[in-house]
């Protein structure tokens, strides 16, 4: 991908916010409807538990709703909203036009599924239509992934989960948080994780894990190189929440010490397209950013698909004036 050219309109993150289903479904649930243990989910995933249920209008009506109070803006300031999600309630509308009326919104909607790379993806689209002359856009990533879930099968079943996450992005004068950026996509690699319409999610794992850390790797690596910005410059990375070892691999391989690294999943699950917004509001919300910190955020999913980007936190000098 280009870098980014000088001279264009930036953007920063002005307020954020998450949704997480009331349903917590523990490893030990799990042992009662499945062939499994808590320490053989743990050992393998990093992961405890996980939300189920809601719906995926729902969950980012509740996430976008968070989001825009945090910002304190005018939900009809509005001037576009992006929904990443490889779960929509409906074929036909896209869900974001559900979320839209429910927000109160006067303004384009519209879904993007890169699975589990969508939220990178969306923002990437934000930041362009800011680029292009918008001042507000609220970019969501939501996924109700356990209507998709087979609860018989042990591979699939122990991982994948329900929740949202959203980020309110304002323009600024001149040159905004985003310093670099990779979208990426394999389409040979759709064969091993899919799920056909009407169907729920097939996996073949090892494959998965092969490709995962050698794309993340990737991605993350051409996101550096146009930010011209070094692993040891990063102060948090917020990587796709799919699996603890694939999360450990991909940083030891870039790099970047686990301590510099956002993790929910023990709490979340995988969710897809809500992983990184989810990972990266908690980084916010326990003050694990400051202004000007540079925040490396990377996914893979679905596809496959792979996208990364490199923030600086706040904009240049962690201080740039939004856009009245």
């Amino acid at each position: 991908m280009p870098a980014i050219p000088s001279g264009v309109r930036g953007a920063v993150i002005t307020g954020w916010g998450t949704a997480l289903p009331p349903k917590v479904l523990t490893n030990y649930d799990l042992e009662t409807m499945l062939d499994t243990t808590h320490d053989w989910i743990v050992e393998r995933s990093g992961i405890h538990q996980r939300h189920v249920g809601g719906t995926t209008a729902g969950l980012s009506v509740e996430s976008g709703r968070k989001a825009l109070d945090m910002a304190g803006i005018d939900p009809l300031s509005i001037d576009a909203l992006v929904l990443a999600t490889t779960t929509p309630d409906r074929c036909v509308p896209a869900t974001s036009a559900t979320v839209q009326q429910a927000l109160g919104l006067k303004c384009g909607a519209f879904d993007v599924n890169a699975a589990c790379s969508g939220f990178d993806y969306a923002l990437v689209q934000a930041h362009g239509m800011i680029a292009l002359g918008a001042k507000k856009v609220l970019c969501i990533g939501t996924d109700t992934l356990s209507r998709v879930t087979d609860w018989t099968d042990r591979n699939t079943a122990v991982l994948f989960a329900d929740g949202s996450g959203a980020v309110v992005l304002e323009a600024v004068e001149g040159p905004g948080q985003l310093l670099g950026w990779d979208l990426d996509a394999d389409g040979s690699a759709e064969k091993y994780l899919y799920a056909e319409l009407g169907g729920c999610i097939q996996m073949e794992g090892k494959e998965v894990f092969r490709r995962a850390v050698r794309i993340m790797v990737d991605s993350a690596s051409k996101s550096m190189n146009h930010a011209g910005v070094t692993a040891d410059q990063i102060a948090l990375v917020v990587p796709h929440q799919a699996n603890i070892r694939i999360i450990e691999a991909a940083c030891n391989r870039l790099g970047i010490p686990m301590e510099r690294a956002a993790v929910v999943l023990q709490n979340t699950g995988n969710t897809s397209s809500a992983s990184i917004p989810l990972a990266l509001c908690d980084a916010l919300d326990h003050g694990r950013v400051q202004p000007g910190d540079l925040v490396l955020l990377v996914g893979f999913g679905a596809g496959m698909t792979a996208a990364s980007m490199i923030l600086q936190w706040g904009g240049p000098g962690g201080d740039s004036k939004v856009l009245t």
